[in-house]
């Protein structure tokens, strides 16, 4: 993302309003408003709104923004100090005190995410927002990268979030599989290394479920149809949670996976309704993975509803 033409076209663009801001309260006296002073703080947000667009296509983090925003601010406010000039000081200040704590609490502590599908059913669901703990696996400003310090790899059963490779956008999934297991999947029982997960049948419920079909021709049709899903609970490494399995879908000959190095092996917890590595995702390289989830804090699951918090608690 740093090297990003729109990404370094807009830290010019922000940089060189800043300048221009400075220089101008520093000889501001006396001195008429130009039409640039009038209309810097739209200028600026352009350029801001760029910055965002690179985030979003680069799959960059918010965490370098506000580390960057940080570093300009605490500048300003040492020129303030410098220049002894009020305006820039109380200016600056305002801005770096609240910047920093946001950098810290969100880069180093826990970031919040809103779970965008029912692939982790039932356990969480779409709508769900968890507490992403920044520092499980090590300590690290952008969310993609090897960390600098604290460095600790995910354990069997973390319910991990993570950029896959193929995609900029984040995933939450469960950590089967480590570097150099093999996994077997077998009538949807998962065995890693010969051995199968511990698996405990829960209960049978009848459900309708909506299922999008697309024919030879590439028409797609929706079309509801009655289920019936088993739930069971399972128990892997350190964790015990509750899996999601449709009778009669997703049926598949044995299939089998041995986990390169550096890579781990994630699925869903509603085991047919998820991509994961079973499926697109594939294998998960280490420096992808930026947290583990482990907090669930709020459910809203469309802007009309009400926001709910009645599930909050610990992920299991």
């Amino acid at each position: 993302m740093l090297s990003d033409p729109l990404f370094i076209i807009s830290i010019i663009g922000m940089s060189s309003c800043l300048i221009y801001w400075i220089i101008h309260t520093v000889k501001s006296e006396g001195v008429e408003d130009t039409f640039l002073i009038k209309n810097l703080s739209t200028i600026s947000t352009i350029f801001g709104l760029l910055m965002l667009v690179s985030i979003f296509l680069n799959a960059g983090d918010l965490g370098i923004i506000l580390f960057i925003g940080s570093i300009i601010a605490l500048i300003v406010l040492l020129i303030g100090i410098l220049l002894k000039n009020s305006t820039i000081i109380t200016s600056s200040r305002g801005y770096f005190i609240p910047i920093f704590l946001i950098f810290v609490l969100r880069t180093f502590i826990y970031e919040p995410y809103q779970i965008p599908s029912g692939s982790m059913l039932p356990g969480l669901k779409d709508g769900d927002f968890l507490l992403v703990n920044k520092h499980s696996y090590g300590t690290k400003i952008n969310r993609i990268g090897k960390p600098f310090a604290l460095d600790s790899n995910p354990s069997y059963g973390d319910v991990v979030v993570f950029i896959p490779p193929h995609n900029p956008v984040p995933y939450v999934k469960r950590l089967i599989g480590k570097p150099g297991d093999s996994v077997r999947v077998v009538n949807k029982q998962i065995f890693i290394n010969g051995t199968p997960i511990k698996k405990n049948f829960h209960k049978t419920e009848e459900e309708t479920i909506t299922r999008r079909y697309r024919d030879s021709s590439g028409v797609i049709t929706i079309k509801e149809i009655d289920v019936v899903v088993d739930f069971y609970f399972e128990n892997h490494g350190e964790a015990d949670y509750l899996t999601r399995n449709i009778r009669g879908q997703n049926t598949q000959y044995p299939s089998e996976w041995t986990v390169p190095r550096g890579h781990y092996f994630v699925m869903g917890d509603n085991r047919d309704n998820s991509n994961d590595s079973t499926k697109d995702v594939g294998f998960v390289p280490r420096e992808n993975f930026f947290g583990k989830a482990d907090y669930l804090f709020m459910t809203w699951e469309c802007w009309a509803c009400i926001p709910s918090f009645s599930r909050t608690g610990k992920i299991n």
